[in-house]
């Protein structure tokens, strides 16, 4: 298919076409427009055609093309010379070194001392492509990805109560015609802002927004009720919720009787969380707690939709099944307009995790120790089930691992120095390996530890599928040609595995990748096969799952037509065996590290509206640098006092892991007990130096958003 801009005539000289593509960032994938412009780069401009963002675009999109400048990026690929420093090399040169070491690796340790580490914000096409590699041609189980440190909690409690993870089971259209949304540890006016809209229109429409977070966000500002619970205890609030639903006769018996298994224990548990106990553990009142069950009750439809607060605890898969036992207990989940979602955060962190990059997963999300998966997939790729190695480390595990039991790495769109919990020692493991290799885009700071960096294309120099927090497959388009001396990431992979003697199995083109993908998937949870570029084109997106005609569950209105997607799911069963979803009986614990006297405060993070995941493409743009400049430790005026410390002074934050500096930003809209720190830089305000790397048991998601530290001014 065509993948570039067509050229007209106007006013005398030829112009190019704009090109209908999406936005690099977020899981919104916002539609836009590109231009080919002087200099290699393009120009953005509204599609309003695009129903999800209907033209709007937050800065970091308007500013994406700053990127594509050669100034910003790399354009040729680095080796590590004898001297230590990254100086240019041919292609060549450059995937010979990987070769000989990945060979030299597998040949003294064996195929599990090779690691692979991926991003969330890969194409599918990529994704896949990074899954097959690594255990088709290196042969390892060790790869995982960072969208692992994204919605692996809400995934993992989604499989478990509904049978299927998709971020959202319902298109986001959907929000301003419910009647009432919780929205817990999400901050969307910062994170996704073209989002933002839908949550008005809710309230225009007459419903009602509750806004969970111990911050007063810009979200928080315009909820009808914001509940500030100290962080790490999300879980008990929601306990407190479902206890007051019983207790006040809000229970929906005849839908429990009828759609769901488990109830009764469910019950029990959640009945052990009276109103004042969790009015002890959360700090929020219990008439706050009354008002919100009033407020989520009284509509005949409503919607709980989380993100990365309730999600990155080290009980994150719990707090998750809290909230949905919340709307299982009273009717709203698999009903039109109502149900349990998840905001998504990075560009493909849904379609990343589905095709195979994630350590237990297979394409079309399938379950690597699933025999029947083993077999389908391996046919597909012409090997032999046994060939295929089981499940590998979760991505903390894996990166903990490094310069141990895993001694070569290859890093694919990711920077774990600045976005994995504990970075200090994540940054020590990478250097400890005997081998790190990475792709990117920018000589990000975990590029600068390589041994070898390879410049790839980005989102306007290639085409590829990525897949929307709405569980909508996009196509994104090629706008213009990549510099010389930059080739993309399926190209990587080709070149690789020729050298390692697999000559066939990885194609270059994303098409022919995107049509293997489709018979890997087929008859998988995540059903591509029914889904092509040209119905990706014409149809603006195609909600997965979408079986070919003629085959898997879903509608298709006549014989031999093509399936129309499925844009809601679970309104007429649920995707377990017997079609009912399932409470799961949870308990408030403690975090994995509460406040004491040597740390008597907690550490939460997040994000700042001009800076995007570890920062590394949009701290090179100056208009969102100079929107969003650096770190800054924001803390309530009490503590402030207490410290003795004025806006803008330094302040230390200190956790049994490391130190952090940054300016202190003074507001009354975080709680006393409790200072925030956003995550996009590295250096000594990086923030992720101080998290703590606990893991949830099921997910294996790190406890990021909540851990016990100690505030101390600097001198100046």
């Amino acid at each position: 298919m065509q993948s570039t801009g067509t050229m007209q005539r106007t006013g005398g000289r030829t112009a190019a076409a704009p090109v209908p593509t999406h936005c690099p960032y977020c899981a919104l994938q916002c539609g836009m427009n590109l231009t080919p412009a002087d200099g290699g780069t393009v120009e953005v401009s509204e599609r309003t055609d695009f129903p999800v963002n209907r033209g709007a675009l937050c800065g970091k999109g308007r500013t994406a093309p700053a990127v594509l400048a050669s100034g910003a990026r790399l354009t040729s690929p680095l080796v590590r010379s004898d001297d230590g420093a990254l100086v240019p090399a041919g292609w060549d040169e450059a995937l010979d070194r990987i070769a000989r070491n990945l060979v030299r690796t597998r040949a003294e340790y064996g195929a599990d001392a090779l690691g692979v580490f991926g991003g969330g914000g890969l194409t599918n096409e990529k994704a896949y492509a990074l899954g097959k590699f690594a255990r088709v041609v290196l042969g390892t189980s060790q790869i995982d990805y960072n969208g692992r440190f994204c919605m692996s909690s809400a995934a993992a409690a989604g499989t478990r109560a509904f049978g299927l993870d998709r971020g959202l089971p319902f298109p986001l259209e959907d929000i301003p015609k419910t009647g009432c949304v919780i929205l817990v540890g999400s901050n969307p006016a910062e994170t996704m802002p073209p989002s933002l809209r839908y949550f008005s229109e809710l309230r225009e429409n007459g419903g009602t927004l509750i806004v969970v977070d111990p911050r007063r966000t810009r979200t928080a500002e315009q909820a009808d009720l914001h509940l500030a619970p100290r962080p790490g205890t999300d879980l008990a609030l929601a306990l407190g919720l479902l206890h007051l639903v019983v207790a006040e006769g809000r229970v929906d018996e005849a839908y429990v009787e009828e759609r769901t298994a488990g109830w009764e224990e469910a019950r029990a548990a959640a009945m052990a969380h009276w109103p004042e106990y969790v009015e002890r553990i959360t700090g929020v009142p219990v008439p706050e707690l009354r008002e919100a069950v009033r407020l989520f009750c009284a509509p005949d439809a409503a919607m709980v939709l989380t993100a990365r607060g309730p999600e990155q605890q080290a009980k994150g898969t719990d707090t998750v099944g809290a909230w949905i036992n919340l709307c299982l207990a009273t009717g709203r989940a698999g009903r039109p307009r109502s149900g349990y979602g998840c905001l998504t955060g990075q560009g493909n962190g849904q379609g990343g995790r589905e095709h195979g990059q994630k350590a237990d997963q297979l394409p079309g999300y399938r379950k690597l120790t699933d025999p029947a998966a083993r077999r389908h997939v391996a046919g597909v790729w012409g090997v032999d089930p046994d060939s295929l190695p089981g499940p590998g480390r979760s991505a903390y595990e894996l990166l903990d691992a490094l310069g141990t039991d895993v001694r070569s790495l290859l890093v694919m769109g990711s920077n774990p120095v600045v976005s994995a919990p504990r970075a200090a020692h994540v940054e020590g493991r990478l250097r400890s390996l005997d081998f790190l290799a990475v792709c990117d885009v920018v000589l990000s700071e975990t590029a600068e530890l390589a041994d070898v960096v390879l410049p790839v294309t980005q989102w306007a120099e290639e085409t590829g599928t990525t897949t929307s927090l709405e569980g909508r497959v996009l196509l994104r388009r090629r706008a213009i040609t990549p510099p010389d001396g930059v080739r993309g990431d399926l190209e990587v992979l080709h070149g690789l595995a020729g050298r390692l003697g697999v000559e066939k199995g990885f194609p270059t083109e994303p098409e022919e990748v995107f049509e293997e993908l489709r018979r890997a998937s087929a008859g998988g949870p995540a059903d591509y096969s029914g889904i092509d570029y040209g119905r990706l084109a014409e149809e603006n997106g195609v909600f997965w799952p979408c079986p070919a005609a003629g085959t898997g569950d879903g509608p298709v209105p006549h014989p031999g037509t093509r399936h129309p997607g499925t844009p809601r799911l679970f309104l007429d069963r649920f995707a377990t065996a017997d079609g009912r979803a399932r409470f799961v009986p949870v308990a408030h614990r403690p975090s994995a590290e509460e406040p004491d006297a040597e740390y008597p405060v907690l550490l939460t993070t997040g994000r700042v509206v001009a800076q995007y995941q570890s920062g590394a493409q949009t701290r090179r743009v100056a208009e969102l640098n100079a929107a969003a400049p650096g770190p800054f430790v924001e803390l309530h005026p009490r503590l402030a006092a207490r410290l003795g410390a004025a806006e803008g002074d330094p302040l230390a934050v200190v956790s049994r892991r490391g130190r952090a500096v940054a300016p202190a930003r003074i507001t009354t809209g975080i709680r006393p007990d409790t200072v925030f720190m956003p995550f996009h830089w590295p250096g000594e305000g990086r923030a992720n130096t101080l998290t703590n790397p606990a893991l949830d048991p099921t997910s294996r998601m790190p406890e990021f958003k909540v851990c016990a530290v100690r505030v101390e001014t600097v001198p100046r």
